[in-house]
């Protein structure tokens, strides 16, 4: 059985695994599922249909799973879906998702999601991403792998992040930010790539090297965005290991729908 404080209100609907723990007052609507070793603070409000994964560590006064922020929603049934090992501090709120998209709001595995983060319905969030505090991601955006997302920043629906990614504190996002890149202010601008990441996470000096040289093809010779993607395109089977870089820019920009921070 799991751990359940006396105070805390468990639905009989809700499924929780053996090792999982509720903390004080913490309510569990139907629906709910909560994986092994998952432990939700004191306080939390949780409602369903969701799915919380294995490990996660959700603190005190969390609200997730609440219904979607858009006036067009109706009561469908739509969810939110956690995956493993997230760190979810105090005062988050997460919402389902809505029919009119793909009706599940996602976050991966090994988030760092700090106090007060707002993830609106629709979003679809990668993994190893950090989300500082009041940090405010709008219904639809998409964040890619180990992006980090600076405090108070907010982020406008339908915006896309590409893996490996920065925005500075307080930044005005608005449009899309292609991967690997460092974004800062309102408005936002690129000041460069993420290199101190990249070598945190192994990319060879080979490969950083051809990152610094697709920002440099996309933000500082002059060139129309089609011609710096043909550009871009030249440069698969420069480097080994590099194609698949190249082309997580290249898909990005291909998929881009509200045109990319330059």
């Amino acid at each position: 059985m799991a751990t359940v404080h006396p105070s805390a209100i468990v639905d009989p609907a809700a499924e929780l695994a053996a090792s999982a723990s509720v903390g004080p007052y913490a309510v569990i609507g139907p629906g709910v599922q909560v994986g092994e070793g998952t432990a939700i603070g004191a306080h939390c409000i949780i409602e369903g249909p969701c799915r919380i994964g294995r490990d996660n560590r959700i603190h005190a006064h969390a609200a997730l799973g609440g219904a979607p922020q858009d006036m067009k929603y109706g009561g469908e049934a739509t969810a939110l879906h956690i995956g493993d090992r997230n760190t979810i501090r105090e005062f988050c709120t997460f919402n389902r998702g809505t029919v009119q998209d793909a009706g599940v709001t996602r976050v991966g595995n090994d988030n760092w999601i700090m106090a007060y983060v707002h993830i609106a319905h629709d979003v679809q969030l990668g993994d190893h991403v950090i989300l500082a505090n009041n940090a405010t991601l709008a219904g639809h955006v998409h964040i890619g792998d180990w992006v980090i997302i600076g405090g108070l920043t907010g982020v406008h629906q339908f915006c896309k992040v590409g893996a490996h990614a920065m925005t500075g504190f307080q930044s005005h996002v608005a449009q899309d930010i292609p991967p690997y890149m460092m974004t800062n202010g309102n408005p936002l601008a690129v000041h460069g790539f993420n290199g101190e990441g990249l070598r945190r996470r192994g990319f060879s000096r080979e490969r950083i090297g051809l990152v610094k040289q697709m920002h440099r093809l996309l933000y500082r010779e002059g060139l129309t965005l089609e011609r710096a993607r043909e550009e871009l395109a030249a440069l698969q089977g420069t480097v080994p290991g590099g194609d698949a870089d190249v082309q997580l820019l290249l898909d990005f920009l291909a998929a881009s729908t509200r045109g990319i921070v330059r």
